[in-house]
């Protein structure tokens, strides 16, 4: 890779009409979009950015399609994602337009377009909606309703939005992200925020625990380990600005921040997004067994039958529609299927 003391040479020099390379190496601020790469790193940036771009567009998809596959009153989780995807979708679309449009090859190695920068900022505007809508798709699977909920969802998108807010006056508008003192002041606001946020959400799925099914509480588990520790790794890339000097490697520091944002990205709203659809089918199933719910369809979950479909339609024409026995669900199996290997549930009572 480029290493930051190795551009000297190529720093100052003037540029051919329309491309400029800069004086000096930028030590903080957004980076990315001011340094020289070869072609594989420019590649590399411009493969992750559009990979994940496909990933978000067929998560909001798949989001929206199999919304009818839990009860409604879990779908505002479906719907959150599908919304949250959607949005993150276009503003990679925007992202990588920006990449493509602020670099030129040059020689062997693409180098930035005068009067134009990679808009990394906005990463910013992404999180500051989607990033609530996480919160609501998580809450909208827990145990908790009524005023509580109400009360807890308010405090999670309020408190997500104002830390993602902070986060981008200290990085991208205060002393354009360049100044350590803004960094590290609205870093530490950021994360008072961060901190209830975590509160919120560990409240929420742990105040429910008696009442989930034992295996949907492990999911949901599973999915607020997931989210909670992708939302940690932001932070630490966000300290990249702070780390940097004059001596670092700027190109790998500037590829592990753009690839880290776009894996981090992709793990908490497309595979989350999916661990949170298997919760609330997961509910709709027991919902049903229980006699607490109803349902069109049968419930599957990886190839195996949780649930029939009640009422079914013979009996309600028939106004036959007493609920039926549950269906015991076989346990077993550590992935949190209740022993999923493809033979489904041991026995159908109707």
């Amino acid at each position: 890779m480029l290493l930051a003391r190795t551009m000297g040479a190529a720093f100052g020099a003037a540029g051919k009409s329309g491309t400029f390379v800069p004086a000096a190496p930028p030590v903080r601020g957004e980076f990315s979009g001011v340094l020289t790469y070869t072609a594989g790193e420019y590649r590399m940036v411009q493969y992750a950015l559009m990979a994940t771009a496909l990933a978000l567009l067929a998560g909001s998809l798949h989001a929206f399609v199999t919304r009818s596959e839990t009860a409604p009153r879990y779908r505002a989780a479906s719907d959150a994602s599908a919304l949250l995807q959607l949005l993150a979708f276009l503003a990679y679309v925007e992202l990588f337009i920006s990449w493509k449009t602020s670099f030129t090859l040059r020689g062997e190695r693409y180098v930035p377009v005068a009067d134009t920068e990679f808009d990394g900022g906005m990463r910013y505007a992404d999180w500051s909606v989607t990033v609530p809508l996480l919160a609501v798709e998580l809450l909208a699977v827990c145990a908790i309703a009524g005023r509580r909920m109400s009360v807890l969802r308010g405090t999670a998108v309020v408190a997500s939005f104002l830390m993602i807010l902070a986060g981008f006056l200290g990085a991208q508008v205060l002393d354009n992200g360049n100044r350590v003192l803004w960094l590290v002041v609205w870093g530490a606001i950021s994360t008072v925020f961060f901190l209830v946020l975590y509160a919120v959400l560990g409240y929420a799925v742990l105040a429910g625990r008696d009442e989930l099914p034992p295996e949907a509480y492990t999911v949901l588990k599973r999915a607020t380990v997931l989210l909670l520790s992708v939302f940690g790794a932001y932070p630490l890339i966000y300290l990249i600005q702070q780390s940097v000097g004059p001596g670092s490697h700027l190109v790998a520091w500037a590829l592990v921040t753009q690839l880290g944002f776009c894996a981090a990205d992709v793990a908490a709203k497309v595979w989350f997004g999916m661990l949170i659809h298997k919760v609330a089918k997961m509910r709709t199933a027991d919902d049903i067994r229980s006699g607490t719910g109803t349902h069109p369809e049968e419930v599957w979950i990886s190839h195996v039958k949780r649930a029939d479909a009640w009422p079914p339609v013979a009996a309600a024409l028939t106004g036959h529609s007493a609920h039926p026995a549950p269906l015991p669900v076989r346990e077993g199996g550590g992935d949190g299927t209740g022993g999923d290997h493809g033979r489904g549930v041991t026995g159908t009572a109707r």
